[in-house]
């Protein structure tokens, strides 16, 4: 039997001697070394930030927490070593102490995040660190730090390596896949956990349990891919991604909330003191920039988002890869400085057309950001041919929605105005060529 079932998490599954539930009705086995990682100030702190942020303004139930994910992937790594002590390959290259870190990593993952994380990191500011970096702060000294050396023996910088560097060794990526890759536990928990929160189905429209137990390493040994009587389930969590960013992430009324919060925050970045910000709760930093604003426009957009009145900008037009393909084209991945001061020259040009002041930040503009969402490619290995293929080479679903240009279906560009003016814009004859005079201008 392999060394990895003699784990007491694992064992865990099984024995169902301490248990803490989660959404839907899961039961996530806590063994007291975890215990010690979960109820450490740094990572109660994700209790008090939302997994979604700004969702919850379009999708009112979905306010659960980033505490709540890393529990939900944690008990994803668990059934993960669970069935893939089963293989061979995989017993021979990872070992118990590979294994122990795999489920610290897969546990703390998040630790680094902080309140509207996504939409903030998307603007690429200079003084805005990537999350994974950011958690390193939290990982080399304070109470985590004590309980990963003390209770697991592990170095925290063996959990940041995991996170956020180059894996060196074959062992190592491999890992890393599990965390983060085509097929992986971080993905299969949020879809789930998302969906379910926001009340809707398509997150959930694929089978999670055939999945993983279809799970196996790929030919080259360091990542994860699926037996062949996995490639349905594996399809199907292709198109539970793609419909939950067309209608959940990127949904109309997310993106104006988040064009608002972004345009506000790239207003006022300057004068906020980013780091206690980045390690405050969600109100604490809704407050602080709130403080902050005062009066001015980035006060008027945070009011329309946390005040107390809800008041979303409207969306006046949007372009995608098959609507007005040339204005997407030409605003799609724009850095974040270039797009704010095209909305801004589009708010001169529409002042012009009306003969009256529409101020700069009631127009903004929302675009596809620079980077990319990952390729959801994973290899297949036939067990009677004893031959890996790719997915994406067999399955014509997964060629179109994962390899074809994916952001280019589900993140459209969109403008969005102030409610108080939204309506006489639309009205205009000739929107879309004014945009393109703005953009013109810029170029």
């Amino acid at each position: 039997m392999s060394t990895l079932f003699t784990l007491p998490e694992v064992a865990g599954l099984d024995s169902r001697q301490s248990l803490v539930r989660i959404p839907p009705e899961m039961d996530v086995p806590l063994t007291e070394r975890v215990r010690r990682i979960i109820d450490t100030a740094e990572f109660r702190r994700l209790a008090r930030i939302s997994q979604l942020g700004l969702v919850s303004l379009v999708y009112p139930a979905a306010i659960h927490t980033r505490f709540e994910h890393c529990l939900g992937v944690y008990r994803l790594a668990l059934l993960l070593l669970k069935r893939l002590a089963h293989d061979d390959r995989f017993a021979a290259a990872v070992r118990v102490e590979d294994a122990e870190l795999f489920l610290v990593t897969a546990l703390l993952h998040d630790l680094g995040h902080w309140p509207f994380c996504h939409p903030i990191e998307d603007i690429h500011l200079p003084r805005v660190p990537r999350h994974e970096s950011f958690a390193n702060s939290f990982l080399l000294e304070g109470e985590v730090a004590e309980v990963l050396r003390n209770e697991w023996g592990i170095k925290p910088r063996s959990v940041i390596a995991l996170l956020s560097e180059e894996p060196q060794d074959g062992t190592s990526r491999l890992l890393v896949s599990m965390l983060s890759g085509p097929i992986d536990i971080d993905k299969m928990d949020y879809l789930y956990r998302d969906s379910l929160h926001a009340g809707v189905p398509y997150g959930r429209h694929f089978d999670q349990q055939r999945l993983i137990g279809s799970l196996c390493l790929n030919a080259a040994g360091d990542g994860l891919a699926i037996t062949d009587k996995g490639k349905t389930a594996a399809e199907l969590m292709v198109f539970a991604r793609y419909v939950m960013f067309s209608e959940v992430y990127w949904h109309h009324g997310v993106r104006s909330a988040t064009a608002m919060f972004q345009r506000a925050f790239y207003l006022m970045h300057g004068a906020l003191d980013l780091d206690p910000l980045f390690r405050a709760t969600e109100n604490e930093m809704i407050g602080d920039l709130l403080r902050t604003a005062g009066d001015g426009a980035a006060g008027d957009l945070l009011q329309g988002l946390f005040g107390p009145t809800r008041k979303l900008y409207k969306r006046l037009a949007q372009f995608s890869f098959f609507e007005e393909h040339d204005l997407y084209v030409r605003l799609a991945r724009r850095p974040y400085p270039w797009l704010a001061a095209c909305a801004e020259r589009f708010a001169e040009v529409v002042s012009c057309e009306l003969g009256r002041v529409i101020a700069p930040h009631e127009i903004l503009f929302d675009a596809p950001p620079i980077q990319r969402e990952v390729e959801l490619n994973v290899e297949i290995h036939y067990l009677k041919e004893d031959r890996y293929r790719l997915l994406g080479d067999v399955s014509p679903v997964v060629r179109t929605l994962a390899q074809e240009q994916f952001d280019d279906y589900v993140k459209r560009v969109r403008i969005f105005a102030h409610p108080g003016i939204a309506g006489e814009l639309r009205r205009l004859p000739n929107l879309a060529a004014l945009v393109g005079q703005a953009v013109a201008a810029m170029d």
